[in-house]
């Protein structure tokens, strides 16, 4: 019977192995060579079998945020809050009443101070002027009462708005009342730039005691009217409440971070973005965006660059995907949004921007 020799066998299967690899190997290479070789040409020449194009010039996260940003309003006073004139997506013109703290103890000075005014006033009277010193007295005069008038117009239109959102008034009452306060502003404007014409003449005599006591107190009342104006928390443009945290019987503040009402112009929308440091020459003023929200899936929204910060910061919106290093500087971008798009401010969301050759730079660039 024959035997075979273990090791012998050993070396045969391994001779016959190697034999296989080589022929497969002096098969396969001389594709694979050229197959490096067309890829290496193309891109030295340009083709199509070179590494993609990016579809973006960057991507960053940003905020949905109203037209001019969000206005976090809060009280100049500490006190209670004793009236809340508005509700959430009230929308409202400058100078309506939002807020009002407690004001009671400033209109009994008022009537204190208003009383000693009168009392300067008539004793000032027994003391006669000419010339250039009555014009002057004229003049303060003048100033004193537009002054007056101003602080009424204020309560009135206040008082107009109260009855019209209690239902008892009419909006062309409302809307006369606002038209008389615009009226008083202006004429306070008007007297006081009269009254600096006449004080800067070369023969203006100096004041007497009497006047310059009714001037003592012309300005106390002064102080305690624009007092009283502090307690009103007023929309400081054309807008939409967009939250109030203010309710009735709770004390206002004079803290940071605590705020009244929240406040902005959702007439149109931006979005503040966030650009990392490595992509910031990408970006210019009149680059074309695309905005993509996790509320909206499948589903862009067009914009503009409007306005890029001077200088980079420290990060301020989280990013949903991995989390930068503590050390990322990033630049403040801001984009105005086409149209009124259904986003809410405060959404987090992606923003892309288009390459220059894909971008549309006819959209007008507007200042921050």
């Amino acid at each position: 019977m024959l035997k075979f020799d273990p090791v012998v066998s050993t070396l045969s299967l391994a001779g016959v192995a190697a034999i296989l690899i080589s022929l497969t190997l002096n098969t396969i290479a001389p594709s694979l060579a050229q197959q490096v070789t067309t890829i290496t040409n193309a891109a030295a020449q340009g083709t199509e079998a070179a590494l993609p194009k990016p579809a973006w010039a960057a991507s960053s996260t940003g905020r949905i945020e109203p037209k001019d940003g969000e206005v976090r309003i809060d009280t100049q006073v500490a006190g209670k809050v004793v009236e809340v004139a508005v509700k959430t997506n009230t929308q409202v013109q400058a100078g309506d009443l939002l807020v009002r703290v407690d004001d009671e103890d400033l209109f009994a000075k008022y009537s204190s101070a208003e009383a000693e005014v009168l009392v300067r006033e008539r004793e000032r009277e027994d003391e006669p002027a000419k010339g250039a010193g009555l014009e002057k007295r004229k003049a303060e005069d003048a100033v004193a009462s537009a002054e007056r008038a101003l602080f009424h117009a204020r309560q009135s239109f206040d008082d107009a708005g109260r009855t019209f959102r209690a239902g008892k008034g009419s909006a062309d009452d409302l809307a006369k009342a606002r038209t008389q306060l615009t009226a008083a502003k202006d004429r306070v404007a008007t007297e006081r730039a009269a009254l600096a014409t006449v004080a800067a003449k070369a023969d203006m005599p100096l004041p007497t005691r009497l006047e310059s006591a009714v001037t003592q107190a012309r300005s106390d009342l002064l102080q305690v009217e624009q007092a009283v104006e502090r307690t009103r928390i007023r929309a400081p443009s054309d807008g939409t409440v967009l939250n109030v945290w203010a309710k009735v019987g709770e004390t206002a503040e004079l803290m940071p971070d605590t705020a009244l009402v929240l406040f902005g112009d959702i007439s149109s929308l931006r979005v503040r973005a966030e650009v990392e440091e490595r992509d910031v020459v990408k970006i210019h003023a009149g680059q074309r965006v695309v905005i993509r929200a996790d509320a909206y899936p499948g589903r862009d929204f067009d914009g503009v660059v409007t306005t890029l910060a001077p200088a980079l910061g420290p990060p301020r919106i989280l990013s949903r995907g991995p989390r930068r290093p503590n050390d990322v500087e990033v630049l403040e971008v801001l984009a105005t949004l086409d149209g009124q798009p259904a986003l809410l401010t405060g959404m987090r969301v992606d923003v892309f921007f288009k390459l220059d050759n894909a971008a549309d730079n006819t959209g007008s660039v507007k200042p921050n």
